[in-house]
């Protein structure tokens, strides 16, 4: 079995590729007066955000690393270095983003690590950039131990998932419209993604892919971007704040504030932290779910329509 094994911070050697292609999309909107807008404090906030999801990284990436070797030490299946292994490696792996960034939405335990990525309200490279700080306490880690226990050596793993995100970054932009029909069909793309980050309650709970968009249309929650419904970037209720501490672990203040309230069982305290975000015990928040059918009680037209 290879013990050893080490592949390229793909990540880090990206960083040029990354403040190369935010200057060229500030210059075309500059320029074009089109393609998304640009605020000072968010961006400057999210260029925080990425630098802090870095020093966590370094701080905390042995605790995932730890776990991993464990399994790898355990597995018996050794699937070797081959490309189409590191091929089939990523293509599983973003089959597992798939279902931690949509345990992220459903979860709120692990909401209160993936919400500051939402919570800008414009659209534009940097907001790829608005990472987590606090990733590795959803113990979302667990849901790549499959892959490793298959076979797939933990430094390949994280190497495709560095892949991963680098893919990712392109799509954070309103400068692209849409791709060839091919392309959409398969692919995560700029329009697909742009649904995601929209507080729409047709938006809402959609298009949770990493790469490949066929998750969302296999699993049923692919919703297309509408010409006629223009995305509205942001949370539900937006923070109102450009504080990158209050960006990073407000979600888990609230979270704390809930679960340690008075005169409530340890049913609703748990169901707190693991209910979907907007979860209350007397039904006075709202759920995605609950924001989809008032819109619905409003607008029946809308019924049946993808993402009602």
């Amino acid at each position: 079995m290879t013990d050893q094994l080490s592949y390229p911070d793909v990540v880090q050697l990206a960083v040029p590729f990354f403040i190369a292609a935010i200057l060229a999309e500030l210059a075309w909107i500059a320029i074009r007066k089109r393609g998304g807008r640009y605020e000072t404090r968010d961006a400057v906030t999210s260029l925080i955000m990425g630098a802090g999801n870095v020093a966590s990284g370094i701080v905390l990436g042995f605790v995932a690393w730890g776990f991993f070797m464990a399994l790898w030490a355990i597995t018996p299946l050794d699937m070797g270095t081959s490309v189409w292994v590191v091929v089939l490696c990523f293509v599983l792996d973003d089959l597992r983003y798939y279902w931690v960034h949509r345990f992220g939405h459903r979860i709120r335990w692990v909401w209160a690590s993936h919400v500051n990525h939402h919570s800008s309200q414009h659209y534009n490279l940097t907001t790829a950039l608005r990472q987590t700080w606090t990733g590795t306490f959803t113990f979302m880690m667990i849901v790549r131990a499959p892959l490793i226990l298959l076979g797939f050596h933990p430094a390949m793993v994280l190497f495709c998932g560095g892949l991963n995100l680098i893919y990712q970054f392109w799509i954070h932009t309103e400068a692209i419209g849409r791709m060839p029909r091919w392309f959409e069909a398969v692919m995560n793309t700029p329009s697909h993604h742009r649904v995601h980050h929209g507080r729409n309650p047709r938006y809402l709970d959609a298009n949770y892919a990493g790469v490949f968009i066929v998750w969302d249309k296999l699993f049923g929650t692919f919703v297309p971007e509408r010409d006629d419904e223009k995305v509205d970037y942001g949370l539900v209720h937006n923070l109102g704040t450009f504080n990158p501490i209050r960006v990073a672990f407000h979600e888990w203040v609230a979270i704390w504030r809930d679960v340690t309230r008075s005169g409530i069982g340890w049913r609703d305290r748990l169901m707190y932290a693991v209910a979907p975000p907007g979860w209350s015990h007397d039904g006075s928040r709202e759920t995605s779910q609950t924001i989809k059918a008032r819109h619905l009680a409003d607008h029946p037209e809308d019924r049946g329509q993808p993402g009602f």
